[in-house]
């Protein structure tokens, strides 16, 4: 009965460097973590020194918040939910940047990583092939949330920002707003073959989800047509989404519903139409 248990003895003591592999996939997630926040920082640097990206993500949405919302007096009140309307558009200008990292920034940065062989680099260099994606979300977040407080610190010295009715709900909505519209640059630089061309097409589809999607006239100046449309933009959903719950309008968390829909479509077909 003793020699019958030597074999047995052996198996357990030949499962121990399978405890210790286990044990060694510690610094492993470890290294990948550092790798991704390595990523981050550098991806950080590149895009900030991007014009296109100084232009579009922090010069122009301050220009035109300071001029849209300049252009619109206490008498035009009915058509703003009777709020005043520097006020509403100060709230909705935050997904106006996150319109522009997403439909603007991204996609460029993608096509132009893929036209020069980058994403490949990045698998031969050891780095996990999910982190460029996870890199450019985190990045996509950030750069929301700095380019949204420099928005606010200038629209507020010239008209007051407006208190904010639900903050936890209305961060919900900037913070999904940033990732949905990141992941849809990420699919949109993914299908285009150039950032050339990724620069043109992110450019045909900021400008009409700009003006219908918040950053233009209220929806009571638009014809029913463009209300319609407008209804079918994601970024209408995303501004709605930090909008109401900002200056207490309700909830938005229909429109939540609906962005994550989006972000959850995007990821699929950036998933499938690049490897990452």
């Amino acid at each position: 009965m003793n020699r019958a248990q030597v074999p047995a003895r052996g198996a357990a003591r030949a499962q121990v460097p399978a405890r210790g592999a286990a044990r060694a996939q510690v610094p492993a997630r470890g290294a990948a973590r550092a790798q991704v926040l390595k990523l981050v920082r550098t991806e950080l640097r590149l895009v900030l020194r991007e014009p296109l990206v100084l232009a579009f993500v922090f010069a122009f949405p301050i220009v035109t918040v300071l001029v849209i919302a300049g252009s619109f007096g206490a008498d035009d009140a009915d058509a703003f939910a009777n709020l005043d309307p520097s006020q509403w558009y100060v709230a909705s200008y935050l997904a106006v940047v996150i319109a522009a990292i997403g439909l603007v920034m991204v996609p460029v940065h993608l096509a132009g990583y893929r036209e020069r062989g980058v994403l490949r680099r990045f698998t031969a260099a050891g780095f996990p092939r999910w982190s460029f994606a996870a890199a450019q979300l985190i990045v996509g977040v950030v750069l929301t949330l700095v380019a949204s407080a420099v928005l606010l610190i200038v629209a507020g010295l010239v008209y007051g920002v407006p208190p904010v009715t639900s903050p936890l709900a209305t961060a919900a909505g900037v913070i999904l707003g940033a990732v949905t519209f990141t992941s849809i640059g990420l699919l949109l630089g993914a299908v285009v073959p150039t950032a050339r061309a990724a620069q043109g097409v992110g450019l045909l589809a900021f400008f009409p989800s700009f003006l219908l999607g918040g950053g233009g006239p209220p929806p009571a100046a638009m014809s029913s047509t463009m209300r319609q449309i407008a209804k079918v933009l994601p970024l209408t959903h995303v501004t709605s989404s930090i909008r109401q719950p900002w200056l207490g309008l309700g909830s938005g968390s229909w429109d939540l519903v609906i962005v994550t829909g989006v972000l959850i479509v995007s990821t699929l077909g950036w998933r499938r139409a690049v490897r990452l």
